[in-house]
């Protein structure tokens, strides 16, 4: 699981994991657009069915330049989640410089209904013109 998920963090036995990757074909250097795909597996691996209700993501680019994007769901799903199951995803993200970083939060509900944020591990944006260390 490490080999494709580089990146993980584990929130109240529920493990985000994610695997960025730089998509060339869709970035155009010469015009300032770089654009990754990253790919997350979400598990619970606690006792009790987990929802992801919405989320927070933090990016900053190679500048330093802050953008925070909030909003319901994932992917246009609030996903349920029981015990000892997963769910995968995949979205992207273009920025004006080479590199950059990304973090966040999911906001999710456990089976009492009861509100908790999940952390979404700090994952750099690298590309072949660029790297950025997560913090």
């Amino acid at each position: 699981m490490k080999v494709l998920f580089n990146y993980a963090a584990t929130t109240r036995g529920v493990t985000v994991r994610v695997a960025p990757s730089y998509l060339p074909d869709q970035s155009d250097p010469m015009a300032g657009r770089w654009v990754w795909a990253y790919h997350i597996r979400i598990e619970n691996e606690s006792d009790e069915t987990v929802q992801l209700l919405s989320r927070h993501w933090i990016i900053t680019d190679g500048r330093g330049r802050i953008e925070e994007v909030e909003g319901p769901g994932v992917v246009g799903e609030q996903p349920v989640i029981a015990p000892g199951r997963s769910f995968d995803y995949v979205s992207g993200c273009p920025l004006p410089t080479p590199s950059g970083i990304m973090r966040g939060t999911y906001q999710m509900v456990d089976a009492g209904g009861r509100p908790f944020d999940v952390a979404i591990p700090p994952f750099s944006l690298d590309s072949p013109q660029g790297s950025a260390r997560p913090n």
